[in-house]
């Protein structure tokens, strides 16, 4: 069993997460030992919340679920690369296919270059 460097990060380590398929990059979030657990036992992806300070199951609120296809690790051990089949078309939580949705310009400006799926407020019914 691979062994996760999770001292490095304070008991976390970065996921990325990347479609298994078209290879588009759609977020980047972390896991902690009790998340990377779950994630191996289920066959889902789940996270370490920073904000909420709590194991968050992606798409359980929103039915957006992450289902698992590889797993690779780094040559430190202390970065993932989830490769994953995304349930629902959209991974941001802010209703975009993916949480890189604005393109920065040799200026500095920001342009939404991405799709937006669904509407949050009435996904999270906030």
């Amino acid at each position: 069993m691979i062994l996760l460097d999770f001292d490095k990060g304070n008991g976390l380590v970065p996921a990325i997460v990347q479609d298994y398929k078209s290879g588009k990059v759609y977020m980047l979030a972390y896991i902690n030992q009790a998340s990377w657990k779950k994630t191996l036992e289920t066959g889902e992806a789940h996270y370490w919340s920073r904000s909420r300070q709590e194991i968050w199951h992606k798409g359980d609120s929103s039915g957006h679920v992450q289902k698992i296809k590889e797993i690779y690790v780094d040559c430190d051990n202390d970065t993932v690369l989830f490769k994953i089949e995304q349930l629902g078309g959209a991974a941001c939580h802010t209703g975009y296919e993916t949480c890189f949705y604005r393109k920065v310009g040799p200026e500095g400006e920001v342009a939404i270059v991405g799709k937006k799926i669904f509407d949050p407020e009435k996904v999270y019914k906030k």
